[in-house]
């Protein structure tokens, strides 16, 4: 029903964002009311045409574009990511969600090769997301870029971030991006070559 990972699921009932209840042999049970009250406050931006087929179960095949999702709160600034990045010669499939909840419902539906972040979400959500994100072994493979224009020993002060995850600044030089996503697309290829 929420299109999240089992893990996701589990963290959402530890944080409190669902509710529910373990038996007595240690299994966790969600109420429909909770699921349903969760889908009523997190409208999910309609998903690009490409996505949908996420959505029907449909496997990745070798050779399909590089899966980025962006989350960032500003609307603007989404807009100016799908833009930039939609016209890099790669043509990644791009996703955009407004808010960790919706990040981490696309994030189980798209499977996305690339996870940009701001950093600056309300409340620390942004380093919440990234660590939770960096606990699913199902996620071990996503390459992580937060952005922020909080200064190193800021991010340590707020907890630091898990070992891995790219600092990108702001404001955002596109062409730092570009590197990491390039990176990245070379170290699938590798991969498949590998699996051949």
């Amino acid at each position: 029903m929420l299109g999240v990972s089992l893990r996701t699921a589990q963290l959402w009932t530890e944080s409190g964002l669902l509710d529910a209840w373990k038996t007595a042999g240690g299994h966790r049970r969600i109420s429909r009311h909770s699921i349903n009250s969760l889908l009523s406050k997190t409208a999910l931006p309609p998903l690009p045409g490409s996505f949908s087929s996420a959505l029907q179960g449909r496997v990745a095949e070798r050779g399909d574009p590089l899966n980025i999702l962006v989350v960032e709160e500003d609307s603007e600034l989404r807009q100016l990511y799908q833009v930039n990045l939609e016209g890099w010669s790669m043509r990644p499939e791009v996703c955009v969600a407004a808010n960790v909840y919706e990040g981490l419902i696309l994030m189980g539906i798209t499977r996305p090769d690339l996870l940009v972040a701001d950093l600056r979400l309300p409340a620390q959500a942004g380093f919440h997301m990234l660590r939770a994100v960096r606990e699913m072994p199902e996620l071990a493979g996503l390459s992580i870029v937060a952005v922020s224009g909080l200064s190193s020993d800021e991010i340590t002060a707020l907890g630091g971030l898990p070992d891995g995850i790219s600092v990108l600044p702001k404001p955002l030089r596109f062409g730092q991006l570009l590197d990491i996503a390039e990176r990245v697309v070379a170290s699938r290829r590798a991969v498949n070559r590998s699996a051949w």
